[in-house]
């Protein structure tokens, strides 16, 4: 029984698909169901008949919205497979499956390479720990080419690329790759399924023994057992290359390369080989932690293991929640143990038991139900009523609370109200509903005019918010001009800011004295981008204050931060230093010194020299030659300061660095500049000081 459920969790395979948008994620994703049998009919991105772009706003636009989980076999593995957004006002998508993965394969445009949501994608499974393969698409486009793209894989990723494909053929000539490993080709010819195995050509035979030999320097630098062969032999056989590249791909020393054109279906069998060689088994990855449950709910400090076991203590992480007709699903990634349908699991959130009702196989919008689940299964389940996104599910008699997904501050906002009076109390629940299933969506309303705020990542991110109401509840929303989410820094700081609470009211008082020191956490805020963040720290000596009211001044002093002195925006950037202070033996308590820090602050902010700042990003534009004057023309008249430009493929590509508010609807004055030729991508790179202008206009 322990052999048969160590072959099951070394038989998984839990990855995603990460890239830049329309670097062909989703096609890659179709042509692996295609490849595997899971689905008879190939789907297309243009035709909107592909199984994980599902969404009718997502075949409408063209572009994945939602992180969509699908699962399939090959080779006797069972490959859970999530294909993710690439637009970068979807990150958070991204975000929360990457949490959840195994590994990753990054799809690169062979054309385009390294393209700027490429970077941000990149840079978040660097933060998980994520290993990766890539696939360089689009060999068939005119202008592909294999090693341009390797090339910006190094010098803006900074990985080892191991390139294992020689291409055969070029641009529409395109027909298969060279197995660098075992020395073969692999030719696929229009409209085949399956690929023919061949020689080498006789005229690629030199080229490819070339870079063999390059790929096993490349290895027996970096991997021991690969040295000592190379040294003895002064040749690497196909078995310890292969496993060598599997440990360096484990460890993220090293990035396997293929290559490919997934629309014509050319290079996905080899991709799914290594998959299964190279990416790692649930059992492959360290145990996960997270924080131990005492009796009462409460979290202890004790930091628990919960290794990829089914027979231990069950553990999951909810990672995505969807409100559909019939009913409420939970997608789960199972860290340890296993779960029936019927269980009663304890929820991280509510605090309290809830009952799984139905265990489903995920295949994008359809589902397979399941009797039970176990430890590396990625599944959905029905029944969980308070569980969110970023929810620990466990057993009862062994709670843990396993580490959420990191969620983005928003940074675009607009005003929603319903256009029909009557269907004002439709709107709350719909978007309490959106706000469910999307973390990054943010719901408030505006204490000054009442108005309903609706908070997300970009305009984009916004739209198909909105677009969801009314599709889904027929619910017809008037949306205000987007206003994007300033901060507010302080410059210069004051020193020796005394506040006294006192209060009497006939019953017991309360009491009161701090002394604060408040500075900027980055000595030069006047660079591009402050630093952003606050840090908290007590120099009282003597226990003149105690150290549960230290605390509570702390509490008090992250609730000013909400709203700062210029514009009422939220407050980063600072270190407050509780220099002194005084109690009194009766009146003073945790609640009055959270009063005093709180207004004690606020205080201080008004006395120091504040700076407003603006969310800042980084576009990308790719535009025809004889277009680029106009377009450096506009980005300079939108405050843009341009960092880069090049030429490839005979289009022009501008980098530019650009406030966020300056590009409210620049995607429709590039088409018209352009005719219609030019394209952009953004990608936040944090704030930066805002002009003069800009804070008049956000001051109320």
């Amino acid at each position: 029984m322990r052999n048969h459920l160590d072959r099951h969790l070394s038989a998984v395979r839990n990855l995603g698909i990460l890239a830049h948008v329309d670097a062909g994620k989703t096609t890659v994703t179709e042509r692996i169901l295609y490849a595997t049998g899971t689905t008879h009919k190939r789907g297309e991105v243009h035709d909107g008949t592909t199984v994980t772009d599902f969404d009718p706003q997502e075949r409408d636009r063209g572009i994945t919205i939602f992180a969509a989980a699908v699962s399939c076999d090959w080779d006797g593995h069972r490959v859970n497979l999530i294909d993710t957004p690439g637009h970068v006002d979807f990150a958070d998508e991204v975000e929360r499956s990457l949490r959840v993965l195994d590994g990753a394969v990054a799809v690169f445009d062979a054309v385009a390479g390294v393209e700027p949501q490429s970077e941000s994608v990149w840079r978040q499974a660097d933060r998980h720990g994520v290993p990766r393969i890539a696939f360089v698409n689009k060999l068939d486009r005119v202008g592909a080419d294999l090693d341009a793209a390797v090339a910006s894989i190094r010098e803006r990723l900074h990985p080892l690329p191991l390139v294992v494909q020689l291409p055969i053929g070029t641009e529409d000539g395109f027909t298969g790759v060279v197995d660098l490993l075992r020395m073969r080709a692999l030719t696929w010819s229009d409209g085949a399924g399956t690929a023919v195995e061949d020689v080498v050509p006789e005229d690629l035979r030199e080229e490819a023994l070339r870079r063999r030999r390059l790929l096993e320097e490349a290895v027996a630098e970096r991997h021991p057992a690969a040295l000592e062969e190379f040294c003895d032999r002064e040749t690497l056989s196909a078995e310890t290359l292969s496993g060598a590249l599997r440990e360096l791909t484990r460890t993220g020393d090293g990035l396997v390369v293929l290559c490919g054109s997934a629309y014509r279906n050319r290079g996905i069998e080899p991709l799914l080989d290594a998959v299964v060689a190279y990416l790692p088994s649930p059992s492959d990855v360290p145990p996960v932690c997270g924080t131990a449950v005492g009796a009462e709910g409460a979290r202890d400090a004790a930091v628990e293991q919960r290794p990829a076991d089914p027979a231990a203590p069950f553990a999951a992480l909810a990672f995505k929640v969807v409100a559909t007709p019939t009913g409420r699903l939970t997608c789960l990634r199972v860290y340890s143990g296993t779960i029936e349908k019927g269980d009663t699991v304890w929820e991280s959130g509510a605090r309290r038991t809830e009952r799984v009702g139905r265990i489903l196989r995920m295949q994008a919008d359809r589902h397979a139900p399941l009797e039970r689940a176990v430890a590396g299964d990625i599944v959905a389940v029905i029944g969980l009523k308070s569980a969110r996104a970023g929810s620990t599910l466990s057993a009862p008699g062994a709670p843990v609370v396993l580490e959420p997904p990191g969620v983005a501050d928003p940074v675009v906002s607009v005003a929603v109200e319903a256009r029909v009076s009557g269907d004002a109390d439709r709107l709350a629940p719909a978007l309490a509903r959106l706000a469910e299933e999307d973390p990054s969506l943010v719901v408030r309303t505006d204490p000054e005019t009442g108005q309903t705020v609706l908070s997300g990542m970009g305009e984009l991110h916004l739209e198909v918010a909105v677009e969801k109401i009314r599709r889904s509840l027929g619910l017809e929303v008037n949306v205000g001009r987007p206003r994007v989410t300033y901060r507010e820094t302080v410059a210069r700081g004051v020193s020796g800011v005394v506040h006294r609470h006192v209060k009497q009211d006939g019953g017991a008082g309360q009491f009161a004295h701090i002394v604060l020191d408040v500075e900027p956490l980055d000595a030069d805020v006047t660079g591009e981008a402050a630093e952003t963040g606050f840090t908290f720290r007590s120099t009282v000596v003597g226990g003149r204050v105690p150290q549960e009211y230290v605390r509570a001044v702390e509490a008090g002093c992250r609730d000013a931060l909400a709203e700062g002195p210029v514009g009422g925006h939220p407050v980063t950037g600072l270190r407050v230093t509780l220099t002194d202070g005084a109690t009194h033996v009766k009146d003073s308590s945790e609640a009055a010194f959270r009063t005093a820090g709180r207004f004690g602050l606020r205080e201080a902010l008004r006395g120091c020299a504040m700076l407003v700042l603006e969310p800042v990003v980084e576009v990308t534009v790719t535009v025809p030659e004889d277009a680029v004057g106009g377009v450096l023309g506009d980005l300079a008249a939108r405050r843009g300061r341009v960092t880069d430009s090049a030429v490839r493929g005979g289009s022009a590509v501008v980098t530019a660095t650009v406030p966020l508010a300056e590009l409210f609807g620049y995607a429709t004055r590039l088409r018209s500049r352009t005719q219609g030729r030019g394209t952009f991508s953004a990608r936040p790179t944090g704030y930066a000081p805002a002009p003069a202008a800009a804070v008049a206009a956000t001051t109320r």
